[in-house]
């Protein structure tokens, strides 16, 4: 009894200093209409706190996290906080119609969950129509006893670095052309940096961001890419990177001067400020994946670097030298270049595999609807394995689950493409049993004609995944299997996979919810590239709680 005693007061003790380590951090944002005036327009945009970006939360692993939403908008939203895995908090995730309905025009929501072993940057934005063009921002993670737990040496300084896309024009009405027409939306009026779109426009006196810093020190970038529709290269003149995370999970450090980031994905790089005193530029711009010529956004975002004590406007190299838009071989490099750290106590990939997944997806031309008033000829639709997801617009697919509500989705999503000529609308879901194991095969779907290929990052709600495998073409499962990295494989929550190439993720389903896999280029989303997963409660304690009291409903 002594023995049993002595070995409980220490777990005991550490339990409550590990308690006593955590905190709350609390945030209200106030989402209202804002003025600005960008590239020589006057206009009204939807912003969080009127910021853009929005505000920064920084929280450390073990906190949890309270954010109030008060929608003064006139529009329904949600938020979704990109990268959490909401543990038994699948309420909070914020995703439009799955796991909770939107926030109504002057009424409010309190997000609410813990931050349970992720460290690193992740972000949050609006997960209803185009309203995420401005509404989002940083959310960093630190490990629980500080800078200490970076497993780099800590960093002089860091740097939030938000890459975006702006449009003269509102949002909402980019998004509803986009629906009339049935061709997805126009493409951006320019590109951003932390909000600003540099001075490579044509616009006079456009906003630039700026950063000082000192000589010889090293600065982590906190590098989001918040675009709506773009993967971005990125590059500071005169200074190279090591990339030390990705999503929040750390990788193998890797040496590059160029950081290639699709929608919805963030890089953590150390960049060493040893070039001679003076102005440097850092530059985003396109990288175009297409295999067929549509139009896309030829500008160049920029920013400044500015060292301390160098003479003003002093700019000792010109713009840094950028890839080519079509530079894939550039982007390819630096995506499979990539590793996972493997630290002691870190998640292993698991070996034996519950599901195994093949879902092809991609875009097709499918008739005009009839409320697509300026459809001509042919509209755009998006599919997972021949199902071109559809919304439910009654009750949130996560609120269907747990009150066991019928006709609102089925448990029929196929673990293959069904030999179907046409995509199907509906509301189809896998069903997964908690704790399974399942790898997905994403194969993009490779068309001839009009529409060609292009790179998809696919991002998966509430999991982390392993990306065991990437390649180009039709996936040989013998052939592909010898090419598995199962040791130290990069973790994610967001994939590029390569346009008419294929990409091997596997994650383990221990979080009951309903979550959500889409392909993270906005413009895709609407026209159906998604599907859920549907895992229901574990064993005590893994039980999903009711929705808060707070919890909005569907109109």
């Amino acid at each position: 009894m002594e023995r049993a005693a002595a070995m409980v007061v220490p777990l005991v003790l550490a339990l409550c200093a590990a308690m006593a380590s955590a905190a709350v951090v609390e945030h209200t944002f106030n989402v209202g209409g804002m003025n600005i005036s960008q590239l020589c327009t006057d206009s009204v945009i939807y912003t969080a706190n009127q910021q853009l970006p929005g505000p920064t939360i920084e929280a450390n692993e073990g906190d949890t996290v309270v954010v109030h939403v008060v929608n003064d908008s006139p529009y329904p939203l949600s938020v979704h906080w990109h990268g959490i895995f909401q543990l038994l908090s699948g309420w909070a995730d914020g995703a439009h119609m799955i796991t909770d309905c939107p926030i109504q025009p002057s009424a409010n929501f309190t997000y609410q969950f813990n931050v349970t072993g992720q460290e690193g940057t992740l972000w949050w934005h609006a997960h209803s129509s185009l309203l995420r063009a401005t509404i989002y921002g940083a959310l960093i993670l630190k490990p629980r006893n500080g800078t200490a737990g970076y497993p780099f040496q800590a960093p002089f300084g860091e740097i939030p670095i938000i890459l975006g896309e702006w449009w003269n024009k509102n949002v909402n009405d980019v998004e509803t052309d986009a629906h009339l027409t049935g061709l997805g939306p126009p493409i951006s009026d320019a590109l951003t940096i932390n909000g600003m779109p540099g001075d490579q426009t044509p616009c006079q006196g456009a906003g630039v961001y700026e950063v000082e810093v000192a000589s010889n020190e090293t600065y982590l970038l906190r590098i989001i890419n918040a675009a709506v529709n773009v993967e971005l290269f990125f590059k500071v003149a005169g200074h190279a990177f090591t990339v030390v995370a990705v999503d929040a999970s750390y990788t193998d450090p890797y040496a590059t001067d160029v950081i290639v980031i699709a929608p919805g994905q963030t890089v953590d790089a150390l960049m060493t400020t040893s070039a001679p005193p003076a102005w440097y530029y850092m530059a985003a711009n396109v990288l175009d994946s297409k295999t067929v010529p549509i139009r896309f956004n030829t500008g160049t975002a920029t920013g400044i670097v500015k060292y301390e004590g160098a003479p003003n406007d002093t700019v000792a190299s010109s713009m840094p030298a950028m890839p080519a838009h079509t530079d894939v071989v550039t982007a390819g490099t630096f995506y499979w270049s990539l590793a996972g750290l493997v630290r002691p106590g870190d998640p292993l990939v698991p070996a034996a595999v519950n599901h195994s997944m093949l879902v092809e997806f991609g875009m097709e031309q499918g008739p005009c609807a009839p409320d697509q008033t300026r459809c001509q000829g042919f509209a755009l639709v998006a599919s997972m394995n021949r199902y071109s997801f559809q919304f439910p617009r009654n009750a949130s697919l996560l609120k269907a689950m747990y009150d066991g509500l019928p006709g609102v989705y089925s448990e029929d999503f196929p673990s293959s493409p069904p030999p179907v000529p046409v995509a199907s609308k509906a509301t189809p879901v896998k069903k997964v049993m908690y704790g399974d194991v399942v790898e997905v095969v994403l194969q993009s779907r490779a068309y001839s004609g009009v529409l060609g290929t292009e790179n998809h990052p696919i991002h998966l709600h509430g999991f982390n995944f392993f990306v065991l495998a990437q390649g180009l073409g039709r996936f040989d499962p013998i052939m592909a299997e010898g090419a598995y990295n199962l040791v130290n494989p990069q973790v994610r929550n967001t994939v590029v996979v390569p346009g008419g190439g294929w990409a091997v993720i596997r994650f383990t389903a221990n979080n009951p919810g309903m979550w959500f896999m889409h392909c993270h280029l906005d413009a895709h989303l609407p026209l159906g590239l998604a599907m859920v997963f549907e895992v229901p409660d574990g064993p005590a304690p893994n039980l999903l709680p009711p929705p808060p009291v707070d919890y909005p409903i569907c109109y």
